[in-house]
């Protein structure tokens, strides 16, 4: 794995799986609503072909998606999606596949819309990383509306991605479930890279892996959070004065360096405490910290409870 991977190191910390749900085909009107989504759980949307509209009910904002759109809402808020002419919605029919996911239809004859749906399960407690790290919405293109040729892009990337869960959702055969299931998951990872090279990266964490300068200091905290860090070399790395790094640091995640690394040492730790022989010693030392009490005084600030309380409720989990 590549030092700057940040990536792929923050996928070997964080577990994720992913699980299409729905394949919704519609013709206009339709609305769909969904609720808060579990701690541990991120929605999401692919529209593959129309055109809908996204709404937050809470700060009452809309967004208008078309084919080739991607939605992740990584902090699981309530939202709707509808096809914005404000008409009462045609009643749906359902049909659960043997492959799990369910196909919902209406008789619409307006617009049609040909979307997936489904979410993304975090192992504790790293929904809380995801979640303080990620905006709200995060909306990623899966090919580019202007036609030009993107070869390896990201989008485009994306794009081979959504076309080969449209072809297998499209049938119900051997696999199925355990396919959709993987190439959600996959979609996960694609949407993260193609949102962190994007021209205009969403705020948090991957504004801050796609700035330029960062990214050197990003990789390195991600590569090796048990390292004993301080903000000079990371400044350095980034060829930065300390107060400039600090600052642009802080504008784009709203954290500091240390508070990021705290958070990536305590979720090493949390997957490390769930090994029932390791000692807590040991696991303070795999984290970084060469004193066991500041470990449990960190690890018990950042997660509500102590190594022992956590390690007691991951085993009864399992």
């Amino acid at each position: 794995m590549s030092e700057v991977d940040w990536l792929s190191h923050l996928l070997r910390i964080v577990t994720v799986t992913g699980q299409l749900e729905v394949r919704c085909a519609y013709g206009a009107p339709w609305r769909v609503t969904w609720d808060q989504a579990a701690a541990n759980e991120i929605p999401y949307h692919v529209i593959v072909s129309g055109r809908a509209i996204l709404e937050d009910p809470q700060t009452r904002t809309t967004q208008e998606l078309a084919g080739g759109d991607i939605v992740l809402l990584p902090h699981g808020a309530a939202h709707v999606l509808h096809d914005g002419s404000g008409k009462k919605p045609i009643r749906t029919h359902e049909h659960r596949g043997s492959a799990g996911w369910v196909l919902s239809e209406n008789d619409g004859k307006g617009e049609k819309l040909d979307l997936m749906c489904g979410r993304f399960f975090i192992e504790p407690p790293h929904d809380r990383l995801i979640r303080n790290y990620m905006p709200a919405h995060l909306v990623t293109q899966a090919r580019n509306r202007h036609g030009e040729d993107q070869g390896g892009s990201a989008p485009a990337q994306l794009a081979s991605l959504v076309s080969l869960m449209r072809m297998e959702s499209a049938g119900d055969r051997p696999g199925g479930r355990a396919i959709l299931d993987a190439l959600s998951s996959a979609l996960f990872t694609l949407v993260l890279r193609a949102s962190s090279e994007g021209e205009q990266a969403p705020a948090g964490l991957l504004a801050l892996a796609g700035h330029p300068r960062l990214a050197p200091a990003i990789a390195a905290l991600f590569a090796d959070p048990a390292k004993s860090w301080k903000l000079p070399d990371l400044a350095d790395m980034c060829g930065m004065s300390r107060a400039t790094f600090m600052r642009h640091f802080q504008d784009k995640l709203g954290c500091s360096a240390l508070d990021l690394l705290t958070d990536l040492r305590v979720s090493l730790a949390a997957n490390e405490l769930k090994k029932p022989a390791i000692s807590t010693e040991a696991v303070a030392e795999i984290a970084g910290y060469q004193s066991v009490s500041a470990f449990r005084r960190v690890f018990t600030e950042r997660m509500g409870m102590t190594p022992g309380e956590w390690r007691r409720q991951a085993q009864h989990r399992t």
